[in-house]
């Protein structure tokens, strides 16, 4: 997610990082660079020229020239208005104080409102909400059917009913008011561009059910078509924010740096995956210091605390502790990570992670890799992955041919895993000599 945007502006940075004071001539040019990968990522040029100016304004003076750390002010200013391009702090979602909380998705055919729909529907259940799905695109061909299958899937009702969906819609709220139902999501029907028709039926709903939030699903890959299809729905709807979906695509990211400053709505949502559990909230700050190469490690702590199993956790700590850690183990801690969601996603929130280029691309790390460990670790039996000691040649070639990978991958992920354990050993060793008040110096492995 903004991998091409976010590579320029460290490139950019470190440039200026590299001289020792800095002249008014430096910063002119690296907002020039900065005004580049900006408009490189399809942001709009008001935008980025607004955005330039206000970064000028804080950055050329004596105050920052003459600093001790000029670079990292200028850095913090960019930073700073980054943020605050993008919204600021985190939107949320508003609330009827009488539920339900009426939703209102809207947006072209295509940008993905039913699957967000079903996400969002998830991650109000996961917050201890009651959400119902309302399927009221009946113009699309299995539109109803789909929702519904991603409500089964979530264990969450899906309303269906009339070929009317502004019939459809109020005759959802009703049924979401007399079941307790606490929020209901309206999936509508789209358009490959915006029109008339479109827009009277919307407004007819809206009309209807007095949504307390309207949403507008954008592709976040269309760049700035999704600036033009905000603004037309915006004067017409009165939008209250918007998703961005496909964030971890292929994205310049033009369109999340600038919905927000054209209509002034906030992108509440983003979706980073295919998954029913990749809606997240969006927050500008974190995204700002990622895309600067910063990390997002709250947001990697939020995602640790919601996947990984405490109870699951605290035994593992404990087996860890003992050394007695073994094959079975580390596959449940593979899947335990999986959850979190892509690897490129994770590493990206590490700070400084982006920016190592060279290890990148020396790693290459590829979620196919974690499918394959898997399948390794599945093909061996109980007692292999109990006492990987015991797994000879003959066993390498039987595990090999099970999980439909060679022996030397066999042996690569067994030669992983005596690292992890020798890495586990030495800061168990660690712990527990700094418990016994034995000196750093008196282990050989620390430097």
């Amino acid at each position: 997610m903004f991998s091409s945007l976010a590579e320029k502006l460290q490139e950019t940075f470190k440039r200026l990082k590299s001289k020792g004071k800095l002249t008014e001539q430096d910063v002119t040019a690296a907002l020039r660079e900065v005004r580049v990968a900006l408009l490189e990522a399809d942001v709009n040029f008001k935008v980025v020229k607004d955005f330039i100016a206000r970064i000028r304004e804080r950055a050329v003076g004596q105050e920052i020239l003459a600093n001790l750390n000029p670079a990292h002010q200028v850095i913090k200013i960019v930073r700073d208005e980054l943020a605050l391009l993008m919204g600021g702090e985190n939107a949320r979602l508003n609330v009827s104080s009488k539920p339900p909380t009426v939703i209102m998705l809207v947006g072209l055919q295509g940008s993905g409102k039913t699957t967000t729909a079903a996400k969002l529907g998830l991650l109000l259940k996961k917050q201890g909400r009651r959400p119902l799905l309302v399927a009221a695109d009946v113009y699309r061909p299995a539109a109803v059917k789909q929702l519904q299958v991603l409500g089964e899937q979530i264990r969450v009702p899906v309303f269906s009913g009339e070929t009317d969906p502004v019939a459809i819609s109020v005759a959802a709220a009703e049924e979401a008011a007399r079941k307790g139902y606490d929020s209901v999501i309206i999936d509508t029907a789209g358009r490959l561009h915006i029109n008339e028709e479109l827009m009277q039926e919307l407004e007819g709903i809206k009309a209807a059910v007095k949504p307390h939030e309207i949403l507008l699903v954008a592709d976040s890959m269309t760049g700035q078509d999704a600036v033009t299809v905000a603004e037309g729905f915006h004067a017409r709807l009165g939008l209250d924010g918007a998703v961005l979906t496909k964030l971890d695509g292929d994205t310049r990211g033009g369109a999340a740096l600038s919905i927000r400053a054209v209509t002034g709505c906030p992108i509440k949502f983003a979706g980073v995956g295919e998954k029913l559990d990749m809606l997240e909230p969006f927050h500008p700050d974190r995204m700002a210091d990622r895309i600067l190469g910063m990390g997002d490690v709250l947001t990697l702590i939020e995602k640790a605390q919601s996947t990984i199993d405490a109870q699951q956790a605290a035994e593992m700590q404990k087996r860890l502790k003992s050394a007695d850690f073994n094959l079975e183990d580390f596959l449940l801690q593979l899947r335990q990570f999986k959850k979190m969601g892509p690897l490129e996603n994770i590493l990206s929130m590490i700070p400084g992670f982006s920016g190592m280029k060279k290890l990148r691309e020396e790693l290459q790390f590829d979620d196919r890799d974690l499918l394959w460990t898997e399948a390794i670790i599945n093909s061996m039996t109980p007692q292999e992955r109990r006492h990987p000691e015991i797994i000879d040649g003959s066993r390498r070639r039987r595990i090999a041919r099970g999980s439909g990978s060679t022996v030397q991958d066999v042996n690569r992920l067994l030669k992983q895993f005596e690292q992890t354990k020798k890495m586990i050993r030495q800061i168990t060793s660690i712990e527990k000599g700094l418990k016994k008040g034995v000196r750093p110096g008196r282990f050989p492995f620390i430097c």
